[in-house]
């Protein structure tokens, strides 16, 4: 039996994204837990054809949802309105993402966590710290889901260049996932010969990928069909490996790097950085192994540079968030 929590199911990237894990032939049990409409939606996918059994759980239901999940997934929060920076998102998601971190820490200390509720860079180091504090974390098993940076990337390089099949095109993506913090591995595509311009162009466009989409939706949201795709992506990849033991998979993914404490020990003296995102293979318990950084052109170690101190910032401000609470 296999049981996913999607909190938060009721949003505009929870509703498309419970419809796509609705698909899933790992998924026996899909649990919806949100402060309004998750029954409404639970009975909506509850008449598709497949086999899990899907269950909606309200405000005072959150013990009921999480209890012996699999995997939780977390696209709760409010999402970016024009105007609003990541940082102005922190002071209202953080809450939401350390509440539910507890109840995680309470009723499935093993459970897998994706975290999708932005600003992920602080958001990963919160729920880190909340299942430290319960003495259940586990590195190998909290991810950010930053795929949305490598689907932008394969998608937005194949309309640069029609040669590049956007969907069998994997782009790395390191760094973080906001702003400068993304850092596009290019120069690793096959075949690939940009310009300097083009370059500045894509990076730019999946740095700030967000933006255009909320410009675009006028005050209406931010990214919720796009980023459902990828967490569904990111979610399947994950059960994949833990569920249907298959190995080889690999994705980039904003993770603790003591998941990988020998791997990442130079990387980690040389940065000082404890979250990092990079290319992951996973395995029957999450991170199997985090691969080693690819070499980066000079271009690419420039937008390295810039978001090192940004991610430092970024890591700081959600683990602090947890710990100077509880010495109050």
């Amino acid at each position: 039996m296999v049981k996913v929590v999607i909190c938060g199911a009721a949003g505009g990237i929870g509703q498309p994204l419970s419809l796509l894990l609705k698909q899933s032939e790992h998924i026996s049990h899909l649990a919806l837990f949100d402060v309004v409409n998750a029954p409404g939606v639970a009975a909506d996918l509850s008449h598709i054809n497949t086999r899990s059994t899907v269950t909606g759980h309200g405000k005072e239901s959150m013990d009921e949802a999480l209890q012996n999940a699999h995997t939780v997934v977390i696209p709760a929060g409010v999402p970016r309105k024009p105007g609003m920076t990541r940082d102005d998102l922190f002071k209202i998601n953080a809450g939401i993402v350390r509440d539910l971190s507890e109840g995680i820490a309470r009723n499935c200390p093993g459970a897998f966590v994706l975290v999708i509720s932005n600003p992920v860079n602080s958001t990963v180091p919160i729920v880190c710290e909340v299942l430290k504090q319960h003495n259940v974390f586990d590195p190998r098993r909290v991810f950010g889901i930053s795929t949305l940076d490598v689907v932008r990337s394969s998608r937005f390089v194949y309309e640069l260049d029609n040669s590049i099949d956007p969907k069998s095109t994997r782009v790395t993506v390191i760094g973080g996932h906001s702003g400068v913090t993304i850092v596009p591995v290019l120069s690793h595509i096959p075949r690939q010969n940009f310009t300097k311009d083009q370059l500045d162009l894509l990076t730019h466009r999946i740095q700030y990928g967000g933006d255009e989409v909320v410009k675009a939706k006028d005050g209406a949201g931010s990214a919720t069909l796009s980023m459902a795709y990828a967490g569904a992506r990111f979610t399947s990849a994950i059960l994949e490996a833990t569920v249907a033991g298959r190995t080889g998979l690999i994705e980039s993914t904003y993770i603790n790097l003591h998941a990988d404490a020998e791997g990442t020990a130079a990387f980690r003296a040389k940065t000082h950085l404890d979250y990092f995102a990079q290319d992951v293979e996973f395995g029957r318990e999450g991170v199997s192994k985090i691969l080693p950084l690819p070499e980066l052109s000079a271009y690419e170690q420039t937008l390295l540079d810039a978001a090192v101190p940004e991610l430092k910032i970024n890591i700081t401000k959600g683990t602090t968030f947890i710990t100077e609470a509880s010495k109050i």
